[in-house]
């Protein structure tokens, strides 16, 4: 279980208490600069904070940091690449605090759809391809919890979709699963949703109960209306 007791970061985070638990994958909504990835950064063990971060009853701060990425991984929302590393070796550098597994690697890649990549350098890759193969490293630490921001952004609809399945299925194997999101329709698709705004939390629970007309209004400044139509599925 990752737990947050009494976080803050400085004013972008204040006083944010939670639990996610193993199966569980939750999205995370906010506006703009509501606190999603200092959020994500701060649980990662990423940002100082006041208050404390725990990993199944154990202070993340007191977790010697190789260790740490054995338990969490974490996907940023930069898609940069500065240097022309082979796409295959960029996965593989989610095995560091394991030790090699070239089984690990592939099977990231295969998920993430790369696998025809390997060989190119990242920094020749468009932005969503990049994003894949960043999703990729950090699916292959094979941590149980992944916090991942925007992991959709500049994804095209299939991959996305699959992002999304792909969160379903870890959960459904045990995994824990934080993901900020800018798409509240997307929310549904999680077992849970944590709404921010300015630093605090203003939602926690199933996407149907905590995502209604008035907070949509009052966190978003928009005005909603629920229909129900069908809305993009991949094929089985």
């Amino acid at each position: 279980m990752l737990s947050a007791r009494g976080i803050s970061v400085g004013a972008r985070l204040q006083d944010i208490h939670l639990e996610a638990h193993p199966g569980e994958h939750i999205a995370v909504l906010g506006p703009n600069g509501a606190g999603k990835s200092t959020l994500l950064a701060a649980l990662a063990g990423l940002l100082p904070v006041h208050g404390t971060v725990a990993w199944n009853g154990q202070e993340l701060a007191r977790i010697p940091f190789l260790l740490r990425g054995r338990m969490l991984a974490w996907l940023g929302q930069e898609s940069h690449a500065e240097f022309a590393f082979p796409v295959r070796e960029v996965v593989a550098q989610g095995r560091h605090a394991w030790g090699d597994d070239e089984a690990a690697v592939d099977e990231a890649m295969a998920q993430l759809d790369i696998t025809h990549l390997a060989t190119r350098p990242i920094t020749q890759l468009s932005g969503g391809e990049r994003r894949r193969v960043f999703l990729a490293r950090a699916l292959a630490t094979g941590a149980p919890a992944q916090l991942w921001d925007e992991p959709a952004s500049s994804l095209d609809v299939r991959h996305a979709l699959e992002v999304y399945r792909l969160a379903q299925q870890l959960a459904a194997r045990g995994s824990t699963l934080l993901v900020s999101l800018h798409d509240i329709r997307a929310a549904y698709r999680f077992s849970r949703v944590l709404v921010l705004e300015r630093g605090r939390l203003v939602g926690d629970g199933p996407p149907h109960e905590v995502l209604t007309a008035h907070l949509i209004r009052e966190v978003f400044r928009v005005e909603a209306r629920f229909l129900t139509s069908l809305v993009p599925e991949l094929p089985e």
